[in-house]
């Protein structure tokens, strides 16, 4: 995966001093780049028996479509507050300057369906463990949680023991 780390810019000091951001557009542009994501993670997926797959607004919907329509399985997105128009179900959850939530449709999963959760990003592990609860919420059965990029020296694996997560692009400090 060092193809894929080589597309990945970063950018130090944003969005503030200190904080060195980590921009996957750079990569997006990159037309044989984007195409090793996806495949990468699609194989990443094979062998796993999924329902459907959420991506996480919005730059999960980059990856989780394509993954869904490889995979033969359904997309759901899970968006930010007052997003979605049907009946919605939602979870709170901290961030490190306030609080947020996120909302799918409530209709979305049924009752023991599989789900693999999709992001760009594994962070603190916050937003993964929210959707992760918002499925558990419904009765869904969360099989995975898979992204690009994983800052290991965050610790959000800690926020999401017991579930079955990976990434294709590690960072360790």
């Amino acid at each position: 995966m060092e193809e894929l780390r080589k597309l990945i810019r970063e950018v130090p000091d944003f969005p503030k001093e200190g904080i060195n951001f980590y921009d996957i557009t750079t990569l997006l542009k990159d037309a044989s780049g984007l195409e090793q994501a996806i495949d990468a993670m699609t194989e990443l997926c094979r062998g796993l028996d999924v329902d459907t797959i959420i991506g996480i607004e919005s730059r999960g919907f980059i990856f989780g479509a394509p993954l869904a329509y490889q995979l033969g399985t359904g997309f759901i997105p899970v968006r930010k507050s007052k997003k979605l128009p049907a009946e919605i179900v939602s979870v709170s959850y901290d961030l490190e300057y306030g609080q947020d939530s996120l909302e799918m449709h409530k209709d979305a999963i049924g009752e023991g369906h599989k789900v693999l959760i999709v992001d760009d990003l594994l962070a603190t592990g916050g937003t993964a463990k929210a959707v992760a609860d918002l499925v558990e919420s419904v009765n869904g059965k969360v099989v995975g949680i898979h992204v690009l990029v994983e800052l290991a020296f965050l610790k959000g694996r800690d926020k999401l023991s017991g579930y079955d997560v990976k990434s294709l692009v590690t960072y360790a400090s």
